[in-house]
This record gives C-alpha cells, structure tokens and sequence, in this order.
C-alpha cells in the first residue's frame, strides 16, 4: 500500500495534514492552517522538497530523543517527525518520507 496524506480539522479549528506510510505509521505532521487551501499547498511543499538531504533538519530532543523537521526552500518548517529511539530510526524515517511523499495521494478525515 502506498502512502497517502490525510487532512483534518483539530480540536481548535484549524486544518492539519499528516503523511502516513504503507503500513499506516504516521511518519510526518503538519503545523495548524487557518484554511484548508493553505493546507493543501503545505501538500504540494512536502511533494516537492521531500526528494531533497539538504531540506531535512535532524535533532536531537532535550530528552535524548530524535527527531526531524522538513523545510521549504524558504526555510520554513512544513512537517515535523514523531520522536524516535535512535538516530538510525529518525534516518530510516526521514528515508520513508522520501519515498512515500511525492506519489501519496490526498484524503480527507471527515468527522
């Protein structure tokens, strides 16, 4: 099964996405939208700069977790990872984001 992108409204409003591999593993969330048309060009951003090393940044979190963020050309940050045990399981992450985010398709979470 491919990955897919799933858009949903939070419990405060506003609209979010998060990419989802094959085996249906959150491996990537976004920041909060106030529109959903803002959250669908944050989609189109993760298509397109996923492919790329040098958009993701690694860290390492005050609890000795790690974790990545993808940014976009400007910099900004377009999705954060969950907190992973291992550097090597943030990398294996980061490399499941490559693969699965330039075809996923886009579904909706109707509530």
């Amino acid at each position: 099964m491919a990955g897919k992108f799933e858009v949903y409204e939070d419990k405060a409003g506003e609209t979010r996405f998060r990419l989802k591999a094959g085996n249906g593993e959150i491996i990537l969330s976004s920041e909060g939208y106030t529109t959903k048309s803002a959250c669908l060009n944050g989609i189109d951003s993760v298509k397109k700069n996923s492919p790329n090393d040098s958009q993701y940044e690694k860290k390492e979190t005050t609890a000795g977790k790690y974790m990545f963020n993808l940014k976009a050309a400007n910099h900004q940050i377009i999705g954060t990872s969950q907190s992973y045990t291992s550097a090597s399981g943030r990398d294996n992450g980061i490399e499941s984001v490559k693969k699965n985010a330039p075809d996923a398709v886009v579904t909706e979470d109707k509530p």
